[in-house]
């Protein structure tokens, strides 16, 4: 009897794997198919919910969690997905996440992908505090909630809470209790941002993630001098009556040591009519630096 369970429980997987399979393949053939047209990736949205799936795949969610994951990271990996088509992502990971609630890392790899390349934080953050629920133990999930709280939605007092709330999870990095603090206190100083961009970047492993953090770290030093430039420039006015002609005026008045090279390879200026300072590449100024929660 025994041995019949066993022969007839595999024959089951077996199953549903092939049914699960074929089916994502031709969801997946169906994205090929359409690849480079004005079509997305959520016109495909074939894939049911997780609460629908969980009673037909009959005790294997593990299994067909791992199979729709694997497709998920698959379409990431290689398919240039669209911006809409991060909705798709999200759908995925939230159906692979239901199957198999404690698969940490889906979380975490679904909260920096629809976040950072996706620009999706709304979802990023849905999916992660799903993951809080269900992975009370795993630090990291917390710790990206901070990051988006902070970098997306400037809610630092949020993003402090987050952050202390990971750094009393054991195995957390001796960094954490020292980061959620400076968030309560200094959350709109750039100097922090970069802690958290310099910290996000050596705890993620995907490579267009890490290029992604890289553009952000070098806008924020952007922001970060000319904050440092335009505090001279006020300086100047209060002790000459006038703004400066141009910024190396404050290097010989002794106000700055220096220009600070521009990480992106351009200059820097001043606007002679209202003493704002600009670069010649970054056309926008981080939205993260305006007055916080």
């Amino acid at each position: 009897m025994s041995l019949y369970l066993k022969k007839n429980g595999y024959y089951l997987a077996s199953l549903i794997f092939v049914i699960l399979s074929i089916s994502v393949y031709f969801i997946q053939a169906r994205i090929n198919e359409y690849k480079g047209l004005e079509h997305n990736i959520e016109s495909f949205m074939m894939l049911p919910k997780g609460e629908y799936l969980k009673p037909i795949v009959l005790g294997y969610e593990q299994l067909a969690g791992d199979i729709i994951w694997l497709r998920t990271i698959q379409v990431v990996g290689t398919e240039t997905v669209s911006p809409q088509g991060y909705d798709w992502v999200y759908h995925a990971l939230d159906v692979v996440t239901t199957l198999d609630p404690r698969f940490a890392y889906a979380y975490q790899f679904g909260g920096v992908t629809l976040a950072v390349l996706g620009k999706r934080p709304e979802l990023s953050n849905k999916l992660l505090e799903k993951g809080v629920k269900e992975n009370p133990d795993v630090w990291q999930i917390p710790f990206y909630l901070g990051f988006n709280n902070f970098f997306y939605f400037q809610n630092y007092k949020l993003a402090a809470e987050f952050m202390a709330k990971a750094s009393e999870i054991p195995g957390h990095p001796e960094y954490l209790p020292k980061l959620a603090a400076r968030l309560y206190v200094q959350s709109g100083d750039p100097d922090v941002a970069l802690e958290f961009l310099d910290r996000m970047y050596k705890e993620t492993k995907d490579q267009k993630v890490k290029a992604s953090i890289e553009i952000r770290i070098k806008e924020v030093i952007v922001e970060r001098d000319i904050k440092i430039l335009e505090a001279a420039v006020r300086k100047f006015k209060e002790t000459y009556r006038s703004y400066p002609g141009k910024l190396t005026e404050m290097v010989s008045k002794g106000l700055i040591r220096n220009i600070p090279n521009e990480p992106f390879g351009g200059n820097y200026y001043i606007n002679t009519d209202n003493g704002s300072v600009y670069s010649s590449t970054v056309k926008r100024r981080l939205k993260v630096y305006e007055k916080g929660n």
